[in-house]
């Protein structure tokens, strides 16, 4: 079987458990940017599947809150949403994912620990980092927020986001462990 044809179940599967992680309850903030645990399913995917898929899988699940499908924490969906102050953060996620990816894809993977401590670091980069830079960007623009503002109020998540780069790489390291011959980052046997 093509490549490609495998991998279209790889990346529905990873935009269902965006929509499934967005059953577990927001936690509303001032700003009008809800803690959720997507953000985690973000790295997850760039981990797991790599650039390429996982910034599709984070696509596709993005079109369907586009069409209306309520798939983001709280029930909320439509185009609607990529015009609230969160909406950098929702831009930020399939490039997060593409940046985790290929973090991943170049980080070493060889063992279990090896692909844990990489997940780690591409999701803190890729999945944090990046999804931050967006967030605080549509912070500036669709709150007109200053940039210091748009900084200081995306901190309040970085304790949070940091943990779930911890869970991510928990999550790496048992599928290594498992599975180990799992292609992290997409990257080539």
């Amino acid at each position: 079987m093509n490549s490609s044809l495998r991998a279209i179940p790889l990346i529905a599967l990873f935009a269902a458990l965006l929509a499934v992680l967005g059953l577990i309850p927001k936690i509303d903030l001032p700003l009008g940017v809800p803690i959720t645990l997507q953000t985690l399913g973000v790295m997850l995917a760039g981990c797991m599947l790599g650039a390429k898929r996982g910034f599709q899988a984070l696509m596709l699940f993005l079109f369907a809150v586009a069409l209306g499908l309520p798939l983001l924490s709280g029930g909320r969906g439509g185009l609607g949403v990529f015009f609230a102050p969160s909406s950098g953060y929702l831009i930020g996620w399939p490039l997060g994912a593409l940046a985790t990816g290929a973090l991943m894809a170049v980080l070493p993977a060889q063992s279990p620990r090896a692909a844990a401590t990489s997940a780690f670091i591409a999701s803190a980069l890729g999945g944090l980092l990046v999804v931050h830079v967006c967030g605080v960007v549509g912070l500036v623009y669709l709150a007109q927020l200053s940039v210091s503002q748009a900084v200081m109020g995306t901190l309040v998540f970085v304790p949070g986001d940091l943990i779930k780069c911890g869970l991510c790489a928990v999550v790496v390291h048992t599928v290594a462990r498992g599975l180990p011959d799992w292609r992290f980052g997409g990257r080539a046997v």
